[in-house]
């Protein structure tokens, strides 16, 4: 299997948004949020299918999410998780003060992670606090 580095970018997305209007439970937010978008050049590299899983791994953990190529054209060597509880793992938890952590241009591995789930956020409650 092949692994790609990478620079993970997080933000807003308008997926996000909308499922957040329906509520974190929703299988639209989850849909929409527990992806990681990357160039197709980085998609083939890391023989990863369209809405495959990969697990990306960063200095301050690791989560599955489902691939997908983006529609935003981001450069080869930039991957983007929407803003949410699944790219919280992946980020340094420091706001240095400002409340909100630094989610651009964080060092990242991504792999592909073909017989893994991506966690529903019910489970990633339960790893982060201990309970439901």
């Amino acid at each position: 299997m092949t692994n790609i580095r990478v620079k993970l970018v997080s933000g807003r997305s308008m997926g996000q948004g909308r499922g957040k209007e329906l509520g974190k439970f929703s299988d639209q937010y989850f849909q929409s949020v527990a992806i990681c978008e990357l160039n197709s050049d980085d998609m083939t590299a890391l023989g990863a299918t369209e809405s495959g899983n990969v697990k990306v791994r960063t200095a301050y953990g690791e989560i599955v999410v489902r691939a997908c190529t983006s529609r935003q054209n981001l450069p080869e060597g930039v991957a983007f998780i929407p803003y949410g509880p699944w790219a919280n793992q992946v980020t340094d938890p420091q706001t240095h003060g400002s409340g909100m952590p630094s989610l651009k241009g964080i060092e990242a591995e991504i792999s592909p992670a073909v017989d893994q789930e991506v966690p529903k956020l019910e489970t990633l409650i339960r790893q982060s606090f201990g309970r439901k």
